[in-house]
């Protein structure tokens, strides 16, 4: 079995990676470690904000840690939110807010303007400080008018995958995984530790 430390203070992405990561994962989080703060993510792309939590986590705690950085981007806003989902309503902004601000940008652009976005996963993997590999995956879809569904967290009620009429919160969490910009990059983290 593989001990993952996982660098979030986020008990909703925990409990994602573990249903992905199966059986032959073993985490934990940083709720475990009260001491290990919360890391400044000022950089401005996701995957050096991935790459910044994993080697702070991993100088302060032994073994294999694991960090995440994902977001949304919506083409019509230039790439917003991005790097600052979860903080687009401002620093302490809970999901509504952040998805609110998210309609009314959208509602300011003019009829008929595309609604297309994906969501973006950069996994940083570190040991002993230093990161060893990343990873991301992406998913493609588009924003829908209002929010639908009460599953999963963030922007879901509002992100509709390609190909698909439900929004993410209306899928299961099975199919949520199987779709997942976060299910694919696991994927490659798997076959990183199996070719080990």
């Amino acid at each position: 079995m593989i001990s993952l430390l996982v660098a979030t203070h986020n008990p909703h992405k925990t409990r994602e990676f573990a249903r992905l990561l199966g059986v032959d994962f073993s985490l934990r989080d940083l709720r475990a470690y009260p001491a290990i703060g919360e890391i400044v993510e000022d950089g401005t792309t996701f995957e050096a904000n991935a790459r910044l939590k994993a080697t702070a986590v991993s100088r302060q705690v032994a073994g294999w840690v694991l960090a995440d950085d994902s977001g949304l981007e919506v083409d019509s806003l230039g790439g917003d939110p991005g790097v600052r989902s979860a903080r687009f309503a401002g620093e302490r902004a809970t999901d509504a807010e952040n998805r609110a601000r998210l309609l009314r940008e959208l509602a300011k652009l003019p009829n008929g303007t595309s609604r297309a976005a994906r969501f973006r996963c950069v996994l940083a993997l570190a040991h002993s400080g230093e990161v060893v590999a990343t990873f991301e995956g992406l998913v493609e879809g588009e924003i829908a008018a209002s929010e639908r569904g009460t599953g999963g967290f963030g922007y879901d009620p509002l992100f509709r995958p390609r190909s698909r009429e439900e929004t993410v919160a209306e899928l299961s969490p099975n199919e949520k995984d199987r779709l997942s910009h976060r299910g694919a990059a696991v994927k490659h983290l798997r076959r990183f530790f199996r070719a080990l």
